[in-house]
C-alpha cells in the first residue's frame, strides 16, 4: 500500500504564504533543487486548494505572526506532510505553531532565515517519513518533562488509547478516523491531546514515551 505520507524527491508541491514576497522566494528556492511548485496560495481557501491541486506535500512560510496560518492549517482535513518556516522570536506564536503541525503524521518545522540547503534536506527527511525541528526552536521551546509515572497513573481516556494503539500502527489520521468512525478533526483533537498528555512533539515521540511508560506494547 503506497503511504499517503511520504512522497518522492522531485515531488509537486503546495507553497503556501500570505506574503506574495515569500511565496515567490519559497518556490524558486523549490524549483531551483528540483521540486515542482504545483500552486502557490494565500492559503485563505486552504482545503479547497488542496482538494483542486492534488499537492504531495505543503510548504508554509508563517511569516513574523503565525496565528493566521495556525488557523489556516488547523480547518483542514489532510495529512499530507508539511513543511513550515516561522520567526525564531516568539515563543507562544511557535508554541502554537508547533501544536498545529505535531497533529500530521510527518512535518518540519524551520526557521524563516534557513539556508536553503537546510530546506531542501528537511524535505528529503519529510519524503522518507520522518519529522524535523531545526535544533534551534526545539532548544526554545524546551525539552519534555518525564517525570509522569505511568505506574500511578494513567494520563489518557479510554478513546486517547484507542487513538495511541492506531498511532503505534502508523496509521494517519485518515485511517484511524475510518477504523473509529469519527471525523479526522476528531483525531486530530486526540492526536494532540495525547502528545500534550506525554510532553511529545512528534506522533512518533508519542509513541515511544508511551511505551516507555508502559501505555501500550508494541
Amino acid at each position: 500500500m503506497i503511504d499517503p505520507t511520504r512522497f518522492d524527491a522531485g515531488a509537486h508541491l503546495l507553497v503556501v504564504a500570505a506574503n506574495p514576497l515569500a511565496r515567490a522566494g519559497l518556490t524558486a528556492l523549490l524549483e531551483e533543487h528540483g521540486y515542482a511548485v504545483i500552486a502557490q496560495v494565500d492559503g485563505a481557501n486552504l482545503q479547497r486548494d488542496i482538494d483542486r491541486v492534488q499537492p504531495e506535500a505543503l510548504v508554509v512560510d508563517a511569516g513574523w505572526d503565525s496565528g493566521l496560518i495556525c488557523e489556516r492549517l488547523s480547518r483542514i482535513e489532510s495529512d499530507l506532510p508539511v513543511l513550515a518556516t516561522a520567526a525564531g522570536d516568539d515563543f507562544q506564536s511557535l508554541s502554537a505553531l508547533l501544536q498545529i503541525l505535531r497533529v500530521f503524521p510527518h512535518f518540519a518545522l524551520l526557521l524563516r532565515q534557513s539556508d536553503p540547503d537546510v530546506i531542501v534536506a528537511a524535505l528529503d527527511a519529510l519524503a522518507a517519513g520522518l519529522t524535523v525541528i531545526a535544533p534551534q526552536l526545539s532548544a526554545l521551546l524546551g525539552a519534555p518533562d518525564h517525570s509522569l509515572d505511568a505506574e500511578t497513573n494513567n494520563p489518557l481516556t479510554a478513546r486517547e488509547q484507542d487513538v495511541l494503539r492506531h498511532l503505534a500502527r502508523g496509521l494517519t489520521n485518515r485511517a484511524i478516523a475510518l477504523e473509529l468512525d469519527i471525523t479526522q478533526h476528531t483525531v486530530k483533537f486526540h492526536v494532540n491531546a495525547i502528545m500534550g498528555k506525554l510532553e511529545a512533539q512528534s506522533r512518533t515521540e508519542a509513541v515511544v514515551r508511551a511505551t516507555q511508560l508502559g501505555l501500550i506494547a508494541l
